[in-house]
């Protein structure tokens, strides 16, 4: 893959800009076969196939996985996690090194979290394998974590060696990407060390990765942006000064800086692709 340029967030995090010049797809990647059929693909192999059924906006979205996943990061040793890596920094690194991941042209930004709305790691883990259901909600998604591969039983010995590191808090975080289209997350690597978090009752630590906007289009956003507050601010002043003004200033004014800042990193579309025809 062409070098990615990285940007440190003053906040934690990184943000990858991927250049062109990428031959074909990237290894893992969804591929459309039909508008109610999809495949989720790594290399040749298929990992994931998906079917919607029903009609009207809430449908149920039938999954049935395959055997083969590999993790677009290197294997992690002990040593290695009691480090207390920047793991966003390391796992951005990692996955420009390797093959297996979804990076394509774009930007990526990758951070740690730690924080998800209730449920998500019990209700909304899809533990079913092969074989799963999700029942999408109205306009798509569902909000919930998709393994790629079963999790481990408790007592299986890299769990039980994980959970020891999740007791100390050494354990690495997990890595979700997100998908726009399923508004879930997809466990690309850390299926044991999930296991061994949620053994211990804690929720997993996350690295959450996430393609978001281009620059020419975030640009272009803040250009409109910019310009309807210019003529909100002058409107503003041509009326008389008063306490109330100023206070309707103040709020124009953090409204379009909490706008601005964040238009660069925000989620865009998860790409998917056409399925190449027998």
């Amino acid at each position: 893959m062409a070098k990615a340029t990285r940007e440190p967030l003053p906040g934690g995090g990184v943000v990858l800009a991927v250049p062109d010049g990428l031959s074909g797809p990237p290894p893992l990647r969804f591929e459309r076969v039909t508008d109610r059929e999809w495949i989720l693909r790594q290399g040749e192999r298929p990992l994931l196939k998906a079917r919607s059924e029903g009609d009207g906006c809430c449908r149920d979205l039938h999954l049935r996985r395959l055997r083969g996943h590999r993790s677009p990061l290197p294997p992690l040793t002990a040593a290695a996690m009691r480090t207390g890596a920047d793991w966003p920094h390391r796992y951005a690194q990692w996955l420009e090194e390797t093959g297996p991941g979804p990076l394509d042209r774009g930007r990526w930004l990758l951070t740690s979290r730690s924080t998800f709305a209730p449920g998500i790691w019990d209700g909304d883990l899809v533990q079913d394998w092969p074989e799963a259901t999700l029942e999408l909600l109205c306009g798509g998604g569902w909000h919930g974590v998709l393994p790629l591969r079963p999790l481990s039983a408790p007592d299986a010995s890299r769990v039980k060696a994980y959970r020891k590191h999740a007791r100390e808090g050494t354990l690495a975080p997990v890595l979700l990407w997100w998908v726009s289209f399923l508004d879930g997350w997809l466990l690309l690597d850390g299926h044991d060390r999930a296991a061994a978090a949620l053994a211990e009752g804690m929720q997993p630590a996350c690295v959450e990765l996430v393609r978001v906007t281009d620059d020419t289009a975030w640009r272009a956003t803040a250009e409109k942006i910019t310009e309807a507050h210019e003529e909100r601010v002058a409107r503003l002043a041509e009326r008389p000064a008063s306490p109330h003004t100023a206070r309707e200033q103040q709020v124009l004014e953090r409204g379009y800086a909490d706008t601005i800042s964040t238009l660069a990193y925000d989620a865009t579309a998860t790409a998917m692709y056409e399925h190449p025809s027998d």
